[in-house]
């Protein structure tokens, strides 16, 4: 009976451990195939800006959606930033960007990403980050947000010129 009892545990705990390493593995499967899905999505954005491609750049967004951008002025829903950024797309001058370095994290139910990317821009290296969501089988950016970089070496002499510009828009905040 002892046997019997010892070959029992010793067949539970062998399944335990496999299907451990099969879940384990199948959730990493899982993320990477995730991951490859945002990133396109990410890639598809800036493609379709570069080839001045409205509706296809602005369908990656989902309907309740935020855009950030590089000035502090500018924070818009997505009609906001359609209306915004239609003249650019019609000249065929939207803005034309390239990843360089790309982060992608998920939140534990796999419905949202986080990303953050260094890009090669029009504006030299500046910085995307954002959320994007899971809707359907789909993924969709609800936050995307733009920002410069500015090399330490630089700050104290971009502060000096942004100052007086930026002190207005600090003052209107405040009333």
């Amino acid at each position: 009976m002892k046997i019997k009892k010892n070959i029992t545990l010793t067949i539970v705990t062998f399944l335990f451990f496999f299907s451990n390493t099969l879940f384990s593995q199948k959730k990493g499967f899982y993320e990477n195939v995730q991951k490859k899905n945002v990133s396109k999505v990410l890639d598809d954005l800036n493609s379709y800006a570069a080839n001045a491609d409205f509706n296809n750049y602005f369908d990656l967004f989902a309907e309740e959606s935020t855009y950030i951008g590089t000035d502090a002025t500018e924070v818009w829903n997505k009609k906001e930033f359609m209306d915004w950024s239609k003249p650019f797309f019609d000249g065929k001058k939207p803005w034309n960007f390239t990843s360089l370095k790309r982060n992608i994290t998920f939140s534990a139910d796999g419905k949202y990403a986080w990303f953050d990317e260094l890009l090669e821009t029009q504006m030299k290296l500046c910085r995307g980050s954002g959320v994007l969501e899971k809707i359907g089988n789909q993924w969709k950016i609800r936050q995307y947000v733009l920002s410069q970089t500015i090399p330490n070496e630089v700050n104290e002499a971009v502060i000096k010129i942004k100052t007086p510009i930026e002190d207005a828009v600090i003052s209107g905040l405040k009333r």
